[in-house]
């Protein structure tokens, strides 16, 4: 059912039956290799208007209808791929003022960004250089534990209270 003769124009009758004898496959190639059904069925509904595009002209090929659409399907997931990739490379500085929070979003947040500061200053001094190394410097434990001269069981332990402290200052 699949093979389409080649030089014969595609109807609409023709591209309708290849669309209800595929269109789940397609869908179900894609979401196997995104693991998002939004998307598979974003590219299966794109891959069936690019066939429609290709083949509304002339049908070419060796008639593996289903070769194809897999090919393009596969086209399309890959290249929206590496757009979302090098859109994640250079994300959009945002500047948070610019967004129109309200004004009790803003006190909440002001009063976040205080208590975390205050938090901050009152940790033990032993715990907050961990804590800055780890998040401020993206220092890993092993790295921390040689810059100090400690196992990376202390340095485990230091994060450990130090979250926790600014959990509970920051809570209450």
């Amino acid at each position: 059912m699949s093979h389409i003769k080649v030089n014969e124009t595609l109807t609409r009758e023709e591209f309708k039956q290849t669309f209800d004898n595929h269109f789940e496959s397609v869908r179900n190639y894609v979401y196997y290799r995104s693991g998002d059904k939004e998307l598979a069925s974003d590219v299966a509904q794109d891959t069936f208007m690019r066939y429609w595009e290709k083949m509304s002209d002339q049908v070419n090929g060796t008639g593996n209808v289903k070769g194809l659409l897999f090919k393009i399907a596969g086209d399309i997931f890959i290249s929206d791929y590496r757009k979302k990739k090098v859109a994640m490379k250079y994300p959009a500085l945002i500047n948070m003022e610019e967004f129109s929070h309200s004004p009790e979003e803003q006190l909440t947040y002001k009063e976040m960004l205080i208590a975390y500061e205050n938090a901050l200053a009152n940790l033990p001094e032993k715990q907050r250089v961990v804590f800055l190394l780890n998040r401020m410097d993206g220092l890993k434990y092993h790295e921390i534990a040689m810059n100090l001269g400690l196992s990376v069981k202390a340095v485990e332990k230091r994060m450990k209270n130090a979250l926790a402290f600014l959990r509970q200052a920051i809570i209450n």
